[in-house]
Parts: structure tokens; sequence; C-alpha cells
């Protein structure tokens, strides 16, 4: 079992895969088999939601094809240049992916459900009225998965209208099972939602292994300066420990898991203690201090 916490980083700053330049979140995702992106996205007390509607939802994205040319290929890139002036990007999506994401999103759907978190219901989002091909087979294994849970309520969504209902009224949706490009485009639209995308956790997990990493990106113009907002890396280490004690059946690390979350909340409602981006006064470092100072054994 490997667990691990990746920070954000620069993809843009990599040199090219062919110059031997690697992007460190998607080699872990593939070679560790994290086929599962989960990414809550839930209203924070304290922070106004931005349409003003509560929000707390789950997108379930699948991790390891799709769009993303650095991991839909056996060799070389999932792009190419036949000529100056075209340039092609090729998409792939298996069944045993589809198959893969979709258990995990009803597995969240069934967990939420019984914890009363959630209300039981899976969407899946695609865009079956073109890429009949590719998500037509994405849709036929979520729809076979869905047959396997009839007390989840399921329906489908295309990616377009989806966007216009989670603005509209984001308490519609629970669990949103989607593929790669679209879960990670629709992830940051539900978490800017709920507040901002800086209290995004994450988590990537496969069937034996798990890596947490914040949902946003590196930040890069405001490195070193104390200022970067570190609660989506402490809420993402929270649903790393919280994974690995369902794994072990580990009532202590669950507990661990709620504990570090209840602490990130509780400092959230204190306007003062949050980072600049959230319109409080704390760096990084002070913030990170706070949310320690209110752990509770």
């Amino acid at each position: 079992m490997c667990l691990q916490t990746s920070g954000p980083v620069s993809h843009n700053s990599y040199p090219p895969r062919a110059e031997g330049g690697l992007n460190p979140s998607g080699e872990l995702r593939k070679r560790l088999d994290l086929f599962a992106n989960i990414r809550p996205a839930r209203s924070r007390a304290g922070i106004a939601p931005r349409t003003g509607v509560p929000i707390d939802l789950v997108v379930v994205r699948e991790n390891t094809e799709g769009f993303y040319a650095d991991r839909n290929m056996f060799a070389g890139a999932g792009e190419v240049m036949p000529t100056e002036d075209v340039a092609l990007a090729f998409r792939k999506i298996t069944r045993s992916a589809s198959l893969n994401i979709a258990r995990a999103a009803f597995a969240e759907a069934e967990a939420r459900r019984k914890t009363g978190t959630g209300a039981g219901k899976v969407t899946a989002v695609h865009k079956a009225n073109v890429m009949r091909v590719s998500d037509g087979l994405f849709l036929d294994c979520v729809r076979s998965v869905a047959k396997e849970h009839p007390q989840i309520a399921y329906d489908e969504r295309l990616v377009d209208a989806m966007c216009a209902h989670l603005v509209r009224n984001p308490a519609e949706f629970d669990v949103i099972c989607t593929t790669n490009m679209f879960g990670d485009i629709l992830s940051d639209l539900a978490s800017e939602i709920a507040g901002s995308l800086g209290l995004a956790a994450s988590l990537n997990a496969g069937a034996d292994n798990a890596m947490a990493q914040a949902q946003h990106g590196s930040a890069p113009d405001i490195a070193g300066q104390d200022k970067a907002n570190p609660s989506s890396l402490i809420g993402s280490a929270a649903m790393l420990l919280d994974w690995l004690g369902a794994k072990r059946k580990d009532a202590t690390l669950c507990a661990a898991a709620k504990a570090v979350d209840a602490a990130l909340e509780a400092v959230l409602l204190q306007p003062e203690k949050r980072t600049g981006d959230l319109g409080g006064r704390s760096g990084t470092r002070a913030f990170a201090e706070a949310v320690a100072g209110a752990l509770k054994p």
C-alpha cells in the first residue's frame, strides 16, 4: 500500500516529455492506478457560497485517461502535430476505467446516504450527443453499474447544461460521476461556488493506493511569500486519513480525519484568522499553526 501527499506543481515549468520532463501528478496517478479523483465541494460555515445557495456535493472524476495527453497512450504523447498548422489530440475511454469510476461514484453515494451527508444520488455527466462513441461507452458502463444499485437515484446531464445547473441550483446534486477533463472543470466550478477554490480538498484513490493532493494549482506568482492558503492541503490530508481508516477498519484514523476537518472549520469561522484570499490577515504558516492549535485530542 502506498500513501502520499502531493503539493501543487507547475506543470508548464517542466520540459517536454520527449526531453525527459514528466508530470509528477499524472505519472503517480497512472503508475499507482489512482483511477478515482474524489473532489468534494462543501460550503464552510461563515464563508458565503458564491451563488448564495449552500452546496455539499462530490465530483468523482476518472483519473487515468480521457483527453489528458500524458496518460492516454502506451508510448508517445496523446497530442501530435502532423504539420505546423494542424494539432490533434486523442481521447481514450476504456470500459475498465469507466466501470471503475462508476463503482467509485456509487460507493461514494451509498456512503453519503448512510451517514445522512447526501441524498443518495449519482449524476453522470457526458457529451454523448456529440462524442457518441467514447461518451457512449462511458454511459453504458455507468448505466450498468446503476442497475446494481437500485437504492441510489440516477440521472444524466450534458456537460454544458450541467455547468448552468450547478450555478443555478447546486443543491440539486449529490455525487457527480464523469470523465477526466469534464471532472477537472466541473470540480473547480463547484468548489468556487462553494466559497473558494482555495478550500478545495482532493483525494486520488485506487484499489490499494491513495494520494492526497490540493485541487488547485501551484500559484507561482506568490511562491515563497507566505500568502498561500493551505486549507486545501490540510483538507486533503484529512481525506487521506479517512481513506486509510476505512481501508484498515481503524476508527482511530477516521476520528483523526474528523478532528483535522473540525479544526480547519473552527479556524475558518474566525474571519481575522483566514488567509488573505479569504479576506483575513493570516499568512500560510500562521493559518496552519492556528489549525494545529485547534486540534482536539
